[in-house]
């Protein structure tokens, strides 16, 4: 069994500050070797986690301070790397599905947080954000631990979604070797293979490394969807005393998949939605369509103590990610009659060439002062973060939609007063105008030849040139009297956005805000606290839509940042306590308001098109429980209430009605019981857990919901005796229950799985 710690270097018995990076130590290595770290460790506090579960102590992207997560004026769920393994969670998706209020939207790497989508498209790691994360779910096997913030995090990340932001803390270097290998097969012919390496580099254990890497290569139980990856992650710490450390980090990930872009069902006929009207497993993708992408990121972070009342900190982090795609999918629409009434069987295609090429610069640094005045102790935070995001040359975007004239031209969409102008054909006796590409008929048994199958490529002009920068200047200040800790910050951000970068014809637009946050803890008890909070969030337009590469046509003008900025803030309060003096329970209300809010227009005529509508509202409540219930009785539990309602929208007749993609009620428990206490089993382990979604609504249509579901998953593990080999089986979906995690509209349902296994060995020294 291995306890990991994390520990940070400044004076004993004095929070000075910390470095965004954490260096983990060892606590059960062998007896030989305590002497040595008992060395290394005199003058260093131990902040973090000691033992190996479910729960995590500290946050140190939310406030950038080693601040406990019970004094945290805020709701902080975190999934540790042991839940991870415990659940065999590979992807992003499959760990978020254990945190309270947080939902698969779906099959992207996108989420519902306290009933709002996520429209920021990067994803974060070790508290900077990265680009180009959205349509293929990341690995997790270099992840230490998942955490969620919620609500609008903009005073300490930038531009983030008001629901909530993900992020995702990488391993770093431990003191002491530890060599492990794992191979994983199951369902769907999935095969994964990982390794994660680590330990001192020399005898003073001043230079320490670890290497994470994975290879995936898997099929689907959906048609035409195959995703293969491998992943490569070196990292070094260097510690020369107790006042510096620095780390360095490099990730790589290449990735080889399809866009899944849902399940296409029938159109209601006769007013009624049969779910089942196609088979969950139908992809209207072709077999050779394809998602490529390649992904560098460096990571570098150094931290300094200058005395026990300063420290300095700083990161930086660089991105270069190239995408190569090939897409055969749906308009969003069903094909028009001659009378411009959909065919209600007959989907409307699309066919799409892609390349891409970004690059990220993310700087942070910030100084940490710590002081008295009086009876008040002090900690005052002053930083600048730097977010740089440009779209290379040498992007292109070509299309075949649309529908053929007579003349031989193609046009985007279909105008009954001139039918005479278009081509059309007879399909079961039904006139329609012709489509550019071939239309999928979603009839039982129909022929459809899935492929490039198009009459005209619109080769379109090489995606323009962008570049998004975002300067920023924070402080923060804590104060602690008595059982009291006020939380306070404020942020003053610069935003511009440039599309057409270094050409002749080149635009900008500039915006700017001030962000701030208050929040107050008051300590009943060493057990139990109780706070308020009250912040505000930021996005400038841009960031929500820049996955959908054609943002300038958005506005008929320049940039996507012309659209008004998404302004939200968080008013919540809560309490956080130990049950039983073992499991950790926490317990919130809270209220989100949002503004300026994109959707899709849902225009058959441009499927990229987006309008702003006026506001949201999401209110709920929320608990969590993390811990033991015995000993050896592990679990991670929560619940969900989420009232989220449209508030002010240019269509009158939403104001009032629930907001698209949200569950009102949701349950998620997972449990592990090792029988180390009964002789005969002392080898084994089980785990179990459930997940419920009440019903939910599609995101662009109100004509029909998707129904409630429960989920039953359970896992057996065993420790093969005299060996360093662990076994485990994880089956999902027990009772093969059909259901659908979310949905855009008829032709975008995103089922679940159905039952599927997946058996890992994993070997440790």
């Amino acid at each position: 069994m291995w306890k990991i710690n994390y520990f940070i270097f400044h004076k004993p018995c004095r929070l000075t500050g910390l470095s965004l990076l954490l260096f983990p130590i060892d606590f059960n290595a062998q007896e030989a070797e305590k002497d040595s770290i008992s060395a290394t460790i005199q003058t260093v506090e131990i902040v973090g986690r000691r033992s190996q579960d479910y729960v995590a102590d500290y946050s140190f992207a939310a406030t950038k301070i080693a601040m406990k997560n019970k004094y945290l004026p805020l709701t902080l769920n975190t999934v540790t790397k042991e839940l991870i393994n415990d659940r065999q969670a590979f992807r992003l998706g499959d760990v978020l599905k254990n945190v309270a209020g947080v939902s698969n939207a779906s099959f992207y790497n996108q989420y519902n947080i306290r009933g709002i989508s996520q429209n920021e498209e990067g994803q974060i790691i070790n508290g900077m954000r990265t680009r180009q994360y959205y349509f293929l779910q990341p690995m997790t096997s270099h992840i230490e631990r998942v955490e969620v913030f919620k609500g609008p995090a903009s005073i300490t990340m930038s531009s983030v979604d008001p629901g909530g932001t993900i992020n995702m803390v990488t391993k770093k270097p431990l003191l002491n070797h530890r060599y492990e290998v794992s191979l994983s097969g199951g369902s769907f012919d999935i095969y994964r293979l990982t390794t994660d390496l680590t330990g001192p580099l020399n005898k003073s254990k001043t230079l320490l490394y670890r290497f994470n890497g994975a290879h995936q290569d898997g099929q689907s139980f959906r048609d035409n969807v195959n995703n293969k990856g491998f992943l490569i992650v070196p990292s070094l710490s260097f510690i020369p005393n107790e006042k510096t450390s620095l780390n360095v980090e490099m990730i790589y990930n290449e990735m080889n998949g399809n866009l899944d872009r849902g399940q296409p069902i029938f159109g209601a006929v006769a007013g009624k939605t049969n779910l089942n009207s196609t088979p969950i497993s139908l992809n209207l993708g072709a077999p050779a369509d394809f998602f490529k992408t390649k992904d560098l990121t460096l990571m570098g972070s150094f931290a300094h103590h200058f005395n026990d009342h300063v420290t300095f900190n700083a990161s930086y982090m660089k991105q270069f990610w190239d995408e190569d795609t090939r897409e055969t999918r749906t308009t969003n629409s069903f094909v028009p009659d001659i009378n411009n009434k959909p065919v209600p069987n007959l989907a409307m295609m699309q066919y799409l060439e892609r390349v891409q090429h970004w690059e990220v610069d993310n700087i942070s640094a910030y100084f940490n002062f710590s002081y008295k005045t009086g009876v008040f102790k002090h900690q005052t935070l002053l930083g600048y973060d730097s977010h740089i995001w440009e779209k290379k040359s040498g992007g292109k975007q070509d299309a075949a939609r649309g529908f053929l004239m007579k003349d031989g031209t193609v046009t985007a969409s279909f105008n009954p007063v001139n039918a005479a102008l278009y081509q059309t054909l007879i399909y079961n006796g039904i006139t329609i105008p012709k489509p550019n590409v071939n239309p999928f008929d979603l009839s039982p048994g129909a022929l459809n030849h899935q492929g490039n199958d198009y009459s005209i490529l619109n080769v379109i002009n090489p995606l323009p040139t962008a570049l998004t920068t975002t300067h920023a200047v924070y402080v923060q200040h804590l104060v602690t009297w008595k059982k009291f800790r006020l939380l306070a910050g404020l942020r003053k951000e610069w935003f511009q956005d440039r599309t057409n970068y270094k050409k002749t014809e080149e635009n900008s637009f500039n915006n700017q805000q001030l962000l701030y946050r208050i929040g107050l803890t008051y300590s009943i008890s060493e057990d139990t606290n109780i706070y308020g909070t009250f912040l505000t969030g930021y996005q400038p337009q841009s960031n929500t839509i820049s996955l959908m590469p054609g943002t300038a046509s958005f506005t008929g003008a320049v940039s996507a940042s012309l659209f008004k900025p998404l302004i939200s803030e968080l008013k919540e309060m809560g309490v956080k306590t130990k049950l039983f003096g073992k499991v950790n329970a926490s317990f919130s209300i809270y209220e989100i308001n949002q503004k300026n809010i994109l959707v899709n227009a849902n225009n058959p005529a441009e499927p990229d098109q987006l309008i702003q509508r006026g506001a949201d509202r999401s209110r709920g409540f929320e608990t969590e429980l993390t811990g033991y219930i015995l000993p050896q009785w592990h679990l991670y539990a929560g619940y969900s209430y989420i009232d989220a309602k449209v508030v002010d929208d240019s269509n009158s007749a939403l104001v009032g009605l629930a907001k698209e993609n949200t569950s009102k009620n949701s349950i998620n428990i997972w449990t592990r019981y090792n029988f180390s206490a009964i002789r005969a089993l002392k080898d084994f382990g089980i785990g179990a857990g459930i997940l419920y979604q009440s019903k939910k609504i599609p995101w662009y249509t109100r004509s029909f919901e998707l129904p409630a579901y429960t989920t039953l998953d359970a896992a057996l593990y065993y420790s093969v005796p005299q060996t360093k080999l662990q076994l485990a089986l994880n089956i999902n979906n027990m009772t093969n229950t059909t259901y659908w995690v979310g949905a855009q509209n008829y032709l975008r349902l995103f089922p679940g799985a159905p039952r599927n296994y997946l058996f890992t060995a994993t070997y440790k020294l």
